[in-house]
């Protein structure tokens, strides 16, 4: 091992989420994600648009129809971005706590 290179791999902890609702921030792009065990347990696997109810700042309920479900590449974790709309009415701004109540396929 002269060479002093090596590589560190990481090893990254799933979210084991397995029921709604569930409290996440909000990504820097506005979008929220959907962790692959409840993505599993909700059985969205294939879906691509949602109907989703979020809950920010202790009791303002917000529904969003028919956002668009993005998928990764190697996982089943989904993502949603939060309407420019949504985000301008309510005053919704990056790494804001939101809690999930409700995704219904569209």
């Amino acid at each position: 091992m002269a060479s002093g290179i090596y590589k560190v791999r990481r090893i990254r902890r799933s979210i084991v989420i397995t029921k709604l609702p569930y409290v996440t921030k909000i990504y820097i792009n506005y979008q929220v994600l959907i962790p692959a065990s409840l993505v599993k347990a909700l059985n969205i696997e294939n879906a691509l648009y949602a109907n989703i109810t979020i809950e920010y700042r202790g009791g303002l309920e917000i529904e969003i129809p028919q956002v668009r479900l993005l998928r990764t590449r190697n996982t089943a974790s989904r993502q949603f971005t939060i309407p420019k709309e949504v985000r301008e009415k309510y005053g919704i701004s990056p790494l804001d706590e939101v809690e999930v109540l409700d995704i219904k396929p569209a």
